[in-house]
């Protein structure tokens, strides 16, 4: 028993983790899980929000998830109410980003949260519930809480992970040019990113390969356009030490 009257109970997790809560008067902490969604949608990187309907924050946007279920995992948890409550079960890649405990991030009831990064290929389009919508992530509207400050940290392990990862297999359709592919990079990074460039610094990674076929020309003639391919569709660190940076800040811009 602490000092002011409340016992901490830890949860074991289905992972074998185990998530410490407090019992006090108000009961036991609640926690939920969140997903910052990003997906690259007319050149642009967007992030999946729903409008709340009712308080608090009621008709500010906000990040898909909810609480927790005493008998799954946060996974489990994140997989499940992204299937139900914004229709998106086609997600190229999902990890775990970070966990906000201030007690006053909400105002109701104590609650953590546990937030994950899930990526959407450019050619797919989730067919999502009429209070849902995609908003450019550098354009945020009103969010509830700290979502927002939640889709800045999304957008930031992003563009980090696309220096040292393979992590654009998540952004891209599975053959792509690599004008298409560096404009799926520039949308994520936040600057300009040359193709030549691109294309040079992933094959040395061993990210790509061509794929033996190409586009065709269009009308104003020239070389068709070569198709690529990642190597793997599962996350590996191919260069720890890299970082991408924008052209003329060193070693790695691109």
């Amino acid at each position: 028993m602490s000092g002011n009257g409340r016992d901490r109970v830890d949860i074991p997790e289905a992972n074998g983790q185990v998530v410490g809560a407090v019992v006090g008067d108000s009961g036991l902490s609640a926690h939920e899980a969140l997903a910052v969604v990003l997906q690259i949608r007319a050149g642009e990187l967007c992030v999946l929000l729903w409008r709340r309907a009712l308080p608090p924050c009621e008709g500010e946007w906000a990040l898909p998830g909810g609480r927790l279920r005493a008998d799954e995992s946060l996974g489990a948890s994140i997989r499940r109410q992204l299937a139900q409550k914004v229709d998106v079960r086609d997600l190229s890649h999902l990890e775990q980003l970070e966990t906000r405990s201030d007690p006053g991030r909400t105002p109701e009831r104590r609650t953590l949260a546990t937030a994950y990064l899930g990526l959407v290929p450019a050619d797919t389009d989730p067919v999502v519930p009429a209070d849902t919508r995609w908003h450019p992530a550098a354009d945020l509207p009103p969010m509830a809480f700290d979502h927002a400050s939640i889709v800045r940290s999304g957008r930031q392990r992003l563009r980090a992970k696309l220096s040292y990862t393979n992590v654009g297999f998540a952004l891209a359709p599975p053959e792509f040019t690599m004008s298409e592919l560096s404009g799926y990079y520039r949308a994520a990074l936040g600057h300009d990113v040359a193709a030549t460039n691109l294309r040079r610094v992933l094959l040395r990674r061993g990210q790509i390969e061509e794929t033996g076929r190409s586009v065709p020309s269009g009308r104003s003639g020239g070389r068709p356009a070569a198709l690529f391919r990642f190597r793997s569709l599962s996350l590996q660190i191919t260069d720890a030490f890299a970082v991408l940076r924008p052209p003329g800040q060193g070693t790695g811009g691109l």
